[in-house]
């Protein structure tokens, strides 16, 4: 055996000192981030799901085969089929919007035309009055709206009709304890024209209305497609959301490995803001088994 010299003893622990440093730099790092991580899981997700994305399941098999994997809401419903998942113990975390129609015949309360244009507030206060007092007596406490399309107006313009419009619906809005809630859309893939297109626009406009009753239903697949920054648009902007919808980017499928998104961070930048809403997959299945992306999908987002 090679005799040891001063040398390379002091060799030795130095390199068996800075061994011992890192593995006691990784162990703090590591409660460090487990502390990090169990302080995110404190608020638990609630999983919804909207049913459009599963026209060929029914609602009662819909309800049955979710309660089984973690399912604690079936949404975009209209009052009349809400009843069916409140059967199952489940409960519908926003109700769809209003179909109305103005005096000159136009129909609105969808997507395209909505709230920013004052021709429309008539028929939509109206319409939306009725549909606030349906979710207070279900029980329920979310409602869904849009913008509509530009068309040609200017963005400004939009916000302020917008604003005016559902200013005079926030009193009923506040008094049954509702809360009306537009959808941020991408305006690159699936609404061309859609106003409410970016989170700037949306939070301007909830500054603008001024009542705790108006929030924004902050769609993720939808703001990837415009904006991008997901999780500092959430750290930034969560106290504006209401709602939060998932979808596979690009395609709107399966929320896997097969998309760019990444969201089980996404679920924990949600949960660290101490949100208690509910988090819908609004995903198109591309597998035969739909249920089984579904359930796929809520299991990612159970972090």
């Amino acid at each position: 055996m090679p005799k040891q010299t001063n040398s390379s003893r002091r060799q030795f622990m130095i390199r068996t000192g800075g061994a011992s440093a890192v593995a006691a730099l990784a162990v703090t790092l590591g409660e460090r981030l487990q502390a990090q991580d169990k302080a995110a899981g404190g608020v638990k997700i609630n999983h919804s799901v909207c049913k459009w994305c599963y026209g060929s399941v029914s609602l009662e098999d819909l309800c049955t085969a979710g309660k089984e994997f973690g399912l604690q809401s079936i949404e975009l419903l209209q009052p009349k089929d809400i009843e069916v998942v409140q059967k199952h113990g489940l409960t519908c975390a926003l109700v769809s919007n209003v179909a109305a129609t103005t005096d000159k015949g136009v129909k609105v309360g969808g997507i395209t035309k909505s709230w920013n244009r004052i021709e429309h507030h008539k028929a939509l206060i109206e319409a939306y009055e009725k549909q606030i007092v349906a979710t207070k007596n279900l029980g329920l406490d979310n409602v869904i709206c849009f913008s509509g399309n530009r068309d040609g107006m200017d963005d400004e313009l939009g916000m302020k009709n917008c604003a005016e419009g559902l200013k005079k619906l926030m009193p009923v809005a506040e008094k049954h304890g509702v809360t009306v809630t537009m959808e941020l859309l991408n305006s690159k893939v699936n609404h061309p024209d859609y106003m409410c297109d970016h989170t700037d626009w949306g939070v301007a406009l909830c500054e603008m209305i001024g009542s705790d009753r108006f929030k924004l239903l902050y769609d993720i697949y939808h703001m990837q497609i415009m904006e991008g920054d997901v999780i500092a648009t959430i750290n930034k902007n969560n106290s504006y959301f209401s709602h939060y919808h998932t979808g596979g980017v690009p395609g709107r499928n399966e929320i896997d490995e097969t998309q760019e998104l990444y969201y089980p961070a996404i679920m924990k930048a949600i949960q660290a803001t101490g949100f208690k809403g509910y988090v819908a997959q609004e995903f198109i299945p591309k597998r035969a088994d739909k249920l089984g992306s579904l359930k796929q999908g809520v299991e990612i987002c159970s972090v």
